[in-house]
């Protein structure tokens, strides 16, 4: 796995998901499997949600946010 993500990129790896998660809706749609897409958009919801729940918001400052580091 780690000679996987030094052959490609962040932003390639994350384009190889967005096509098999296209592909799998794709797939569901196709086969009328409303229900289990459903299924998968309320639980990827929740993930998205705890994400952002859990995630440290408080200690990113300006600077960050400019691209220069902070010393907190």
């Amino acid at each position: 796995m780690l000679n996987f993500h030094k052959k490609f990129g962040r932003r390639t790896v994350a384009l190889f998901w967005f096509l098999i998660v296209a592909i799998l809706i794709g797939v569901l749609i196709y086969l009328e499997q409303i229900a289990a897409l459903y299924v998968l958009a309320t639980l990827a919801l929740v993930v998205l949600l705890l994400i952002v729940a859990f995630a440290d918001l408080e200690s990113i400052g300006r600077e960050d946010l400019e691209g220069t580091t902070s010393n907190n």
